[in-house]
């Protein structure tokens, strides 16, 4: 019964459109993003809740290109420990929507999932008239679907992380939250954010509220220059936090994210729990360091915050956090999976250092080879060919390239064929594009060596394989060279390949590949001593892997 009624729920939340239509309708929007606040604001009160209401959840608002996702975790986890109940809003999911909302670091039941869905859908299907015809958008159904998850759970806090930039993002209908951050700038969402630095910055700056204090970490000198700009005129004092050595006495803080990327989180994440705790009246907030003159830097257009001697519950926060499908190890016997959704050119860069270091760091097996693997697919308007170009120094011996599916006939045998098979079309073409992107990459670093394949044309053909029907992609190659890249119509093709039946979770192969290379590199995979797969370029792809890889998330 449960089961029915999640289902339902998520076949009815999937018609609220998909990620990419909502993005569409944005930027259609986007003329007047006033009226997309007003919009939300409507909403909100169709669905039973005053904006004022909001005030009560004590919230954490933050914002940002790269790491917002894992400074939430991190100030959520530091905030549990200290007892508190609390609430977390994200996006996107990796494996299941409900991941989007958590309490106490859990995702949320399927019962209460769908307990808090139709609640909200049918005081928005009764309020429907010819003034408010519409229903909201999927992540604006969610966020309002979150308010009432916290508010009817009661919890002490909400941590909620923005969509996509600040301003005229739909969670900054919050009008008084406790504290707000600003994690690392860069360049995603062209489309609707603005091309350079400075405008994405105005556009995150837009969460800043008079009175709110607000933190960020280490920014290029202009857009900190707008961040500081944006702060003045809403009249919120805004701070530049300390590196996270700051923190630390003798002892390296240890995090439970990995990569050097995280420390810079981690050190917003210390700010934004003790500021909360501060505001809060709560105590245990640890006592405020010295600061070496040193790192006080003159004439910076930022105050800098003060560094403090992090609590024993902080300690254990950082220690503890958790966030799925960013810089994630999944050792599975010979095979490991390095999973880290990066997808931007600083966060590809970020991703590189630590596969780097958590790989090929490990020692050379004795008793035989080690294959590097890449698993790779981008979405929206990003630059794939400056995404690849950035991991070339991992010296793969294979890349794979496959669609966002976890399955063929997911897509496939879904009821309205037609918009999906364009959808399959589409991404496949991109993989063939992403694959000539590599396959050029590799021949102007080899300075064409005779050993590398001719440049692919796009355009592979698909052909049903023999064994079982299931499609298989063959791009047209001028000579049957050992060619490096790999297309798959889908990820579990694309993982059974890679692992060649030789991690637990995954099946064998179905079906031979017809590309030369597949079973050449087919051998090598399953006589390899070690293989190290890098899972990356979309955190949707990361999450296709997830429910592939560990079955239990799933569930």
């Amino acid at each position: 019964m449960i089961k029915d009624m999640y289902k339902d729920a998520i076949r009815t939340l999937n018609t609220l459109q998909t990620n990419a239509s909502f993005l569409e309708q944005v930027k259609r929007e986007r003329g007047d993003p006033q009226a997309q606040l007003e919009a939300m604001r409507g909403f909100l009160e169709r669905s039973g809740l005053k904006v004022e209401d909001l005030d009560q959840l004590n919230i954490i608002h933050v914002t940002g290109t790269k790491g917002k996702g894992s400074a939430c975790a991190f100030t959520e986890c530091i905030l549990r420990s200290y007892g508190l109940k609390t609430g977390f809003y994200s996006s996107p999911h990796l494996v299941q929507v409900r991941e989007r909302i958590r309490i106490n670091g859990q995702p949320i039941s399927r019962e209460l999932f769908s307990k808090y869905f139709w609640l909200v859908y049918n005081r928005l299907e009764e309020t429907k008239d010819p003034a408010h015809g519409s229903m909201p958008a999927y992540f604006r159904f969610l966020t309002i679907m979150a308010f009432h998850v916290f508010l009817q759970e009661k919890v002490d806090l909400a941590v909620v992380e923005v969509g996509i930039g600040g301003a005229y993002d739909c969670t900054n209908i919050i009008r008084a939250p406790v504290v707000c951050g600003v994690s690392s700038l860069g360049i995603d969402h062209t489309s609707i954010l603005g091309d350079t630095m400075e405008k994405i910055a105005w556009q995150k700056g837009g969460i800043f509220k008079p009175g709110v204090p607000a933190f960020t970490v280490a920014q290029p000198e202009r857009p900190l220059e707008v961040l500081r700009d944006r702060a003045q005129e809403r009249e919120c004092p805004l701070y530049l936090c300390p590196e996270l050595d700051d923190f630390e006495d003798h002892d390296a803080l240890e995090l439970g994210l990995a990569g050097s990327h995280q420390r810079g989180n981690a050190a917003l994440a210390l700010q934004l729990a003790r500021t909360w705790l501060q505001r809060r009246g709560c105590w245990g907030l640890g006592e405020l360091k010295e600061m070496p003159s040193s790192t006080v830097l003159a004439g910076r257009p930022v105050p800098l915050a003060p560094a403090f001697q992090p609590t024993d519950a902080m300690i254990q926060g950082l220690r503890d956090t958790e966030w799925l499908g960013r810089t994630q190890v999944l050792p599975h016997g010979p095979v490991t999976w390095y999973l880290d959704g990066a997808h931007t050119t600083s966060s590809i860069q970020a991703c590189v250092r630590w596969f780097r270091q958590a790989a090929l760091g490990q020692d050379k097996p004795h008793d035989g080879s080690e294959v590097r693997v890449l698993l790779f697919n981008a979405t929206g308007d990003r630059d794939t060919a400056a995404l690849l170009k950035l991991l070339l120094p991992c010296h793969f011996d294979y890349a794979v390239f496959c669609p966002n599916f976890t399955q063929v006939t997911s897509v496939t045998s879904n009821a309205d064929q037609q918009n999906f098979n364009v959808t399959v079309e589409n991404a496949l073409t991109r993989c063939l594009e992403n694959q000539q992107t590599w396959t050029r990459l590799l021949e102007e670093k080899g300075g064409q060596d005779p050993w590398l394949p001719a440049p692919l044309r796009v355009g592979g053909l698909l052909q049903p394989a023999p064994s079982r029907g299931t499609l298989l992609l063959v791009p047209p190659s001028p000579r049957p060279l050992n060619s490096p890249s790999l297309v798959f119509p889908c990820l579990a093709q694309a993982l059974r390949w890679v692992a060649q039946g030789r991690d637990p979770h995954l099946a064998a192969p179905m079906g031979a590949h017809p590309h030369p290379a597949a079973s050449s590199g087919a051998v090598l995979l399953r006589e390899a001593a070690a293989i190290r797969v890098l899972v990356t370029g979309s955190l949707h792809l990361v999450g296709g892997a997830l429910r592939l890889l560990d079955p239990t998330l799933s569930q």
